[in-house]
């Protein structure tokens, strides 16, 4: 597969998109077999860059994916991030309790002051073994994720400092799975992308606003169609291709 690169860009894309009005979608009504799920992952700046994200989805279909967010907090810190999220996504949104099942057209969000792995189409939550400073929860979770869902598995690196993700990226790739990670000329801290970009396992280098729409195309090569043929953007030319 061929990396995609942009050309550098001075700050993080801006959150354009409006509000979605419309209701959330019925995640009960939708099959659940064979879909991939993709892990999110972001430290410092993170905030806009899951924004700009959740801005470039479609907002007139379903994606035929679960999104699972992962975000450094401090255990007494609240999230903003749910109620950040569901102002630009028709899906629904959920803080994770432990024993979750995950779904495709949902995201969930880990909830402060722990460590989550994916298990058995589950979100299971555990007090973290290392000290505050110490822990990487996106490595975490990447390798959970990974073991999981083999294949379906995809990682996506946003701004953050640090080397959290490295070794989640690497993890999902040898399982075969897919890896992307935002460009460091659009983050506000480049720390964890850049680490992600050392490792030359990266499918995908892109502001996230242009994520959504790779991610759609890809799981359409890759698993067969998930969404509507004409409910995502036209895929970019050849000569935006490395």
């Amino acid at each position: 597969m061929k990396k995609q690169t942009q050309a550098p860009k001075t700050a993080l894309p801006a959150v354009v998109a409006p509000p979605v009005e419309s209701g959330p979608v019925d995640a009960a009504a939708t099959p659940v077999a064979g879909f991939p799920v993709v892990g999110i992952g972001a430290s410092a700046g993170g905030l806009a860059a899951f924004a700009a994200f959740f801005a470039g989805m479609p907002a007139d279909t379903d994606p035929g994916m679960a999104f699972v967010l992962v975000q450094h907090l401090a255990p007494d810190h609240k999230s903003i991030l749910s109620e950040l999220i569901r102002r630009y996504t028709r899906m629904e949104v959920f803080e994770v309790e432990d024993g979750m099942e995950v779904r495709p057209n949902c995201a969930y969000i880990i909830p402060p002051g722990r460590d989550m792995a994916f298990l058995g189409g589950t979100l299971q939550l555990l007090e973290p073994s290392e000290p505050r400073g110490q822990r990487l929860p996106i490595d975490f979770f990447f390798r959970s994720l990974a073991r999981d869902q083999r294949e379906r598995a995809i990682g996506v690196v946003l701004s953050g400092t640090g080397s959290d993700g490295t070794q989640g990226v690497r993890a999902i790739k040898g399982e075969g799975g897919m890896v992307m990670a935002q460009n460091p000329a659009s983050t506000e801290f480049d720390g964890m992308p850049r680490s992600a970009l050392a490792t030359g396992l990266v499918d995908y280098e892109l502001p996230p606003a242009e994520m959504p729409a790779q991610l759609i195309a890809y799981a359409a090569h890759a698993f067969g169609r998930l969404t509507e043929p004409d409910a995502f953007p036209a895929p970019m030319s050849e000569s935006a291709m490395k």
